[in-house]
């Protein structure tokens, strides 16, 4: 989940005591906290790897959103999307130009063609897991299925430089390059973060190459959450009245792939790895 800059200043409004009190730096976890995170991890992998198989024309987000929180339930864990902020489901559901934090609701039917970003998060024994897919409902255009493709692409660029001793940028730099080589635009409105016992933790994870903020080094223990967002057309956003869905200037398509990744001493770890289900 990426959330809104100007929310992630603040202190995190939830019901869960953990969240009400923000940890700040960086923090390592332990490997117990690790076996916990993997769990939680996969929690969510299980969910979205079920909607992608379940979703079809005809059904609304609110259904999506119904077995969302059923299975994360289900499971032992509580959705972490659901109350914090206010945000009203246990997933966020955003179709064609929107490009993140769309609320799933009963009113918003999906359509063969649709290009669908679900992101979800599990809260399971005191850590967060979150992850982001991007479906083709049913047949898509060209352009459409390569800019999915491209997206889903990018998040691969990006944690292939996750290993302790590499740095932020590494991440943000693959990202780009990836992106601007196929045309499209990277989102820079939000970011992706470190994940843990706080849903939103230190660092931002930026998906291009800025000095707005610190370089950070990876080490081992670091918990990121790397989702690139990437348009068709401009890089610009906009925010909608209900406070909460991002939607493209100019209404060109959106898409975001995101995983929960543990950086190691080698490489890196997927925590929400849908493959190994």
């Amino acid at each position: 989940m990426n959330i809104l800059s100007h929310l992630l200043s603040q202190p995190a409004q939830s019901n869960r005591q953990t969240e009400k009190k923000q940890r700040r730096g960086v923090e390592l976890k332990s490997p117990r906290e690790i076996e916990i995170m993997r769990e939680s991890a996969k929690i969510v992998a299980t969910v979205l790897k079920e909607i992608s198989e379940l979703v079809k024309p005809g059904m609304t987000t609110a259904d999506l959103d119904a077995h969302a929180e059923k299975r994360i339930r289900e499971m032992g864990a509580t959705p972490s999307f659901k109350g914090y902020h206010g945000f009203k489901g246990s997933i966020c559901s955003s179709i064609n130009n929107e490009v993140v934090h769309g609320i799933p609701s009963p009113k918003k039917v999906i359509r063969a063609g649709d290009v669908l970003k679900v992101d979800t998060g599990a809260y399971y024994q005191g850590f967060h897991g979150d992850s982001c897919i991007t479906i083709a409902v049913g047949e898509v255009t060209p352009e459409a299925a390569r800019l999915i493709r491209v997206a889903e692409e990018a998040l691969y660029k990006g944690i292939e430089q996750v290993k302790a001793g590499n740095y932020l940028m590494d991440i943000a730099g693959a990202i780009e390059d990836h992106v601007k080589a196929n045309n499209f635009c990277v989102v820079e409105d939000f970011t992706g973060h470190g994940v843990g016992r706080n849903l939103h933790e230190e660092p931002s994870v930026f998906n291009f190459r800025t000095r707005d903020m610190p370089n950070v080094k990876l080490r081992a223990g670091m918990t990121l959450a790397i989702e690139p967002i990437l348009n068709a057309g401009s890089k610009f956003t906009r925010i909608l009245s209900d406070r909460w869905t991002a939607v493209t200037v100019d209404n060109s398509l959106s898409a975001q792939f995101e995983h929960t990744v543990l950086v190691t001493e080698t490489g890196y770890e997927i925590l929400t790895d849908r493959t190994k289900l």
